[in-house]
């Protein structure tokens, strides 16, 4: 009887863990589609494709810091990505979503979309909350510095 609580457990676990990404494409559509596109490949002239890998593994450990970074005070100004230029771009801070959806779609973007093996957890979203990084900040991350 016990051997089938332990698999009853597992079952369980798995099954809420395909419903976690599950959920967290729904609220990536639901929240960053509109800019980022379908998939996060990005729309041209609006905002950069989120579906990088190249990026998400150039920034190895420090992508959680750079995406709750970005989500808590927003990122402006002009990014290159792909011989694509986006001029003006002012990505807001994502502070209305709550943390445990931006937890979901972390999971999603970086895992999914990326292959990421990174994990940006709750605590992470809402400590960047407290204490945002600077866009000059986010940027040095990004390119790497």
């Amino acid at each position: 009887m016990n051997k089938f609580r332990v698999l009853g457990g597992a079952l369980a676990l798995l099954l809420a863990s395909g419903q976690a990404l599950a959920d967290g494409k729904q609220l990536f559509n639901q929240h960053c589609s509109s800019c980022h596109g379908a998939e996060g490949a990005g729309i041209d002239g609006v905002a950069p494709p989120l579906r990088n890998p190249t990026l998400w593994q150039r920034l190895g450990e420090q992508a959680p810091t750079y995406l709750t970074g970005v989500w808590a005070g927003g990122l402006s100004g002009s990014l290159e990505v792909d011989g694509q230029t986006y001029r003006g771009l002012v990505m807001p801070p994502q502070t209305q979503i709550p943390a445990a959806d931006l937890e979901q779609v972390a999971g999603y973007l970086l895992h999914d979309l990326n292959g990421a093996k990174q994990r940006v957890e709750r605590a992470q979203i809402e400590a960047a909350r407290q204490a945002p990084l600077s866009h000059q900040q986010l940027r040095a991350l990004r390119k790497g510095v």
